[in-house]
């Protein structure tokens, strides 16, 4: 709030150093008008303007959450800022209450008026004629007047054109708003500035009324000094004796040049700019890159359409085949799902419906898939702790392993038994070792899958299966591990996630990235044998009040009561019977400590 105010008072000085110095005094009264009324709303709507900027922020690859915390007793919660707080509210709304009351009084009085006597209405006013001496004055339509001085003709017809210049131009209006202002902003001092340069722009938009009518320029300003008595007019009102007569005759004899109103309302622009650049609010988004990357893969462009007519006639392909025993083999399934996802809303809704289908079976082994029968170069260590799968998470129950120049093993389960390692350790490396006869829980797989066992720097190792340009990957992203129980064994520990695939799309390495950092974090904390944990104990918990009263008894303290000393066994009674009890110790280390306990906020002299 404070910084708001700061803000925007500063934006009206501005506007307001601006006028005084190079509008004020020119005969440009119309543009006055406005420009004092938009100083007004510009002032307190530029800090409303925020720009927002987006930064990328990268991912990194683990977060170090680092807590350093320090225990302390604390006796008394009492905050002296919040008494501040609550005593300055206290009198900025007493201060609208007032100006509030003021306003409604002074429109209330105005109305009555005009209620209570009699009305003259003219062509383009309407005159109020009262028994009480008055100095003319109007407020909206309505022209106050004497009414003996108006019956017998002693009002001048100068006055008249210049108080019905202020009914026609609804000058009224502008003193209301600025009024409602005031309501709010009764504080600030620059509103009182700004009411008083709008009342004298007022007269001088009358004074000029009257001399285009042709009134003579020295008859008007001694009618003018005739008028100017200390006789108080209504504060919502414009009245004929305004002060700054003297300023009034200087600006009637001024007359500005076209290029020089032209140079000062050019001059506004660059000052607004600057304005809004210095005290408009500034916000910073961050943003990942990887959630980018998939807001730019979503927005990508339309597919063309040749793209649309392969996937529309794949799609009615498959359509036309009966559900129970529709396929669709894991190339298509790709090439159709990469041109989906690329179609705008409006091909998708033109677009042939997409088909219910089975997907088609395929062994994956550590992962990799293999489709219709595959060589996978792997390692000695990796073939030992192979896991044979399925893309649709059906589970292995057997299969049979051949090492060339070896009898066939039969596996049960998905992994291998200790014959088949022994075999393993034994094949030479430039020999194929084949798994064929995959059964699953619903299924066979026929097709059988080559092993060639290599070193793990091979550039031909298989750590990821092999994508086209546009396919997405159908390996299924790392699992988030469950919060990691108290190890006691080292060979409880577990392993760490797999290594992410090359190619896995953007929202696979960010859930990958979470996994990482849920293991990091984890290990990080995990204490091995004969270490000492790095991890500080939790803080004690703070004594309570009355713990704290009774240790000091213990000590010899000497106790206050609401300044009074008492002994130590009264101190604790009230203490028991108001726990919320503010208390304040002073020399608590020392041999002759002192404890004060107040109802109100304490404040010790030293």
């Amino acid at each position: 709030m404070l910084e708001y105010i700061i803000k925007s008072s500063t934006c009206l000085v501005v506007f307001m150093l601006f006028y005084k110095l190079f509008l004020e005094n020119e005969n440009m009264h119309v543009f006055k008008r406005f420009y004092l009324l938009a100083s007004v709303l510009v002032s307190f709507g530029v800090p409303y303007i925020t720009f927002t900027q987006i930064i990328e922020v990268p991912v990194t690859s683990s977060e170090a959450i680092i807590n350093n915390s320090t225990s302390a007793t604390i006796i008394s919660v009492e905050d002296p800022f919040q008494y501040l707080s609550f005593i300055l509210w206290s009198i900025y709304f007493l201060g609208v209450l007032f100006f509030a009351v003021k306003f409604i009084y002074n429109l209330n009085k105005i109305f009555l008026k005009i209620k209570q006597n009699s009305k003259l209405k003219t062509k383009k006013s309407i005159n109020v004629l009262l028994e009480e001496l008055i100095v003319p004055h109007t407020f909206l339509s309505y022209i106050f007047l004497n009414k003996i001085h108006f019956e017998t003709q002693q009002i001048p017809k100068e006055v008249l054109i210049h108080e019905e210049a202020h009914a026609v131009q609804k000058h009224s209006l502008d003193i209301l708003f600025i009024e409602i202002c005031q309501i709010v902003l009764w504080f600030n001092p620059l509103i009182y500035i700004l009411k008083k340069s709008m009342k004298l722009n007022h007269e001088f938009l009358a004074d000029r009324e009257v001399i285009n009518q042709g009134v003579s320029l020295s008859t008007y300003q001694q009618i003018l000094l005739a008028f100017s008595s200390n006789v108080l007019e209504p504060q919502l009102a414009s009245a004929i004796n305004y002060s700054s007569i003297k300023k009034r005759f200087t600006v009637m004899k001024t007359s500005s040049s076209k290029t020089g109103i032209w140079l000062r309302s050019i001059v506004l622009l660059p000052m607004l700019a600057l304005l809004i650049y210095s005290f408009s609010t500034k916000k910073v988004i961050e943003k990942d890159t990887a959630i980018l990357s998939e807001i730019s893969h979503e927005t990508q462009q339309k597919v063309s359409p040749e793209e649309l007519a392969e996937y529309n006639k794949l799609i009615k392909q498959y359509n036309l085949k009966p559900e129970a025993t529709r396929v669709v083999p894991l190339n298509d399934l790709k090439k159709l799902e990469s041109i989906f996802n690329k179609m705008t809303v409006q091909q998708k809704e033109n677009a042939q419906p997409f088909p219910n289908y089975t997907q088609q079976l395929i062994p994956t082994i550590n992962g990799i898939p293999c489709e219709g029968g595959c060589t996978v170069n792997i390692s000695r260590e990796a073939t030992e702790k192979l896991i044979l799968g399925t893309n649709t998470d059906e589970e292995v129950i057997s299969f049979l392993i051949k090492f060339i120049g070896k009898p066939t093993v039969k596996i049960t389960g998905n992994r291998l038994n200790k014959e088949a390692i022994a075999l393993v350790n034994e094949n030479e490396p430039n020999k194929n070792i084949q798994i064929f006869n995959i059964k699953t829980t619903n299924s066979n797989i026929p097709l059988p899958i080559l092993i060639q066992l290599v070193d793990k720097n091979d550039k031909n190792y298989s750590d990821s299966p092999i994508l086209k340009k546009g396919d997405l990957s159908n390996i299924p992203p790392p699992p988030v591990p469950p919060k990691a129980p108290e190890m006691k064994k080292a060979h409880d520990l577990p392993p760490p996630p797999p290594p992410i695939p090359a190619d896995a799309t953007p929202e696979e390495k960010v859930k990958y990235q979470k996994t990482i950092e849920e293991y990091n974090k984890w290990y990080n904390t995990k204490v091995k044998k004969g270490e000492v944990s790095n991890i500080p104990p939790p803080p004690p918990p703070p004594k309570s009040p009355l713990d704290f009263v009774i240790d000091m008894a213990k000590k010899g303290a000497t106790f206050y009561f609401e300044g009074e000393k008492i002994p130590s066994d009264k101190a604790i009674s009230i203490l028991k019977d108001n726990k919320s009890m503010n208390i304040s110790s002073k020399n608590s280390s020392s041999k002759n400590p002192k404890v004060y306990l107040s109802k109100d906020p304490i404040t010790i002299d030293d």
